[in-house]
């Protein structure tokens, strides 16, 4: 169907989604929150970015998750999440098809050892350019590297969810990034926490989806890890 912006020769609004959750576990802020808002109504090489916060919820998050797809059609979808305990923005290279819950979600709903997707397949890639990704944040001074484990919490859930999302929609690529504690919550863990300024990881997030958009394919370089 033609809308009626096609339909006057202007083109449709290109988009880039950015998620971000709710605080949990008993935290007042969720960086990654901070993060998708303040990102909101930029543009990066041409698209206009929007965001969404996700219940941190299982089941609840990758409705609304399917529903920010639905409603923005947008061309590259970009998931945070918070990790306390890392020092640097992560670019998550794998989900797995595991809810195993080392604490209740928002909800107070605690699954252990369940699937994600009973019929889905054992997990799935980031499209993601993500080792190039890292390298181009580093270059611009932002502490970045690759993961391989996005945990078994609703941050895994959400990429698992995405990544089934996207099979139905192969012109967008999509992936997950966790992000550090902000300042004020490593102060109230009552120990020397990891964190990083709101500044440099929105310029982090920044330069990974410029770099996202920029990379048909990722960089041929070593982003292992020997444990």
């Amino acid at each position: 169907m033609t809308t009626s912006s096609e339909a006057a020769g202007t083109p449709a609004v290109r988009t880039v989604l950015v998620t971000g959750f709710e605080p949990f576990g008993g935290e007042t802020e969720n960086p990654s929150r901070q993060i998708a808002l303040e990102l909101a109504g930029r543009s990066v090489l041409g698209r206009t970015i929007v965001s969404e916060v996700l219940p941190c919820v299982f089941g609840k998050s990758t409705r609304a998750l399917r529903t920010a797809i639905r409603k923005h059609a947008p061309e590259l979808v970009i998931c945070l999440g918070q990790a306390g305990g890392r020092a640097g923005l992560t670019l998550e290279r794998v989900a797995i098809n595991l809810d195993d819950a080392p604490l209740p979600d928002n909800a107070g709903v605690r699954p252990i050892d369940q699937p994600i997707l009973k019929s889905g397949p054992a997990a799935y890639w980031s499209t993601l350019p993500v080792k190039g990704m890292a390298r181009a944040m580093a270059m611009a001074g932002i502490e970045a590297s690759v993961s391989h484990s996005a945990g078994t919490y609703v941050c895994n859930h959400v990429f698992y969810g995405l990544m089934q999302s996207l099979k139905r929609r192969p012109a967008t690529r999509g992936g997950f990034i966790h992000v550090p504690f902000l300042p004020e919550q490593s102060l109230r863990q009552g120990r020397s926490a990891p964190f990083m300024l709101l500044p440099q990881m929105v310029r982090g997030i920044e330069v990974a989806i410029e770099t996202a958009l920029s990379l048909a394919e990722d960089a041929s370089i070593a982003g292992g890890a020997t444990h």
